[in-house]
């Protein structure tokens, strides 16, 4: 049955090179950008801001699902070694748990959308600070499983190969 998969590159994965911190910085981006608008949208009372908000949280819930499956290919192509297993189950855990919290705050954001509110509530805002701290946190974990532990990078490919042999 593996015959039938393509081999796996320099990089360890079946694919030029990863997909995921592709997509996820399209998520980062679109939900902070979200969170501003709102913010100003509330400040200014600017109903364009919102509709610019509910857009960006819109595609930011698909790309998120979409960041999250390539996420889950590629840690487990990733073969950690034991320094960085936890973070990546943190980070993974959390990034299954914030596609649910961003879908959720997403269909909230619709039913406000759908009630033609003129004012985002509080509570709804107060939601959106603690989604953008978890995004936030999301990136600093995501950081340290590339920056400081290497996954998918050549020399720990290359090392982790190694000590197979």
């Amino acid at each position: 049955m593996f015959d039938y998969l393509p081999p796996l590159n320099e990089h360890n994965l079946p694919y030029p090179d990863t997909i995921h911190p592709i997509v996820v910085h399209f998520v980062i981006a679109m939900v902070l950008f979200a969170f501003v608008c709102d913010i100003a949208g509330y400040v200014t009372r600017n109903p364009k801001l919102a509709e610019v908000s509910w857009w960006n949280l819109f595609f930011s819930t698909i790309a998120i699902f979409i960041a999250v499956i390539f996420g889950q290919v590629e840690a487990g192509l990733a073969e950690p070694y034991s320094a960085a297993v936890a973070t990546l189950n943190l980070h993974t855990l959390l990034g299954w748990s914030l596609s649910g919290i961003l879908a959720a705050i997403t269909g909230w954001r619709y039913v406000i959308r759908s009630q033609n509110q003129p004012q985002l509530p509080i509570p709804y805002l107060i939601a959106s600070v603690i989604l953008v701290t978890l995004v936030v946190v999301q990136t600093y974990l995501g950081d340290l499983v590339v920056w400081v532990y290497g996954l998918h990078t050549v020399p720990v490919v290359e090392a982790a190969r190694g000590s197979k042999i």
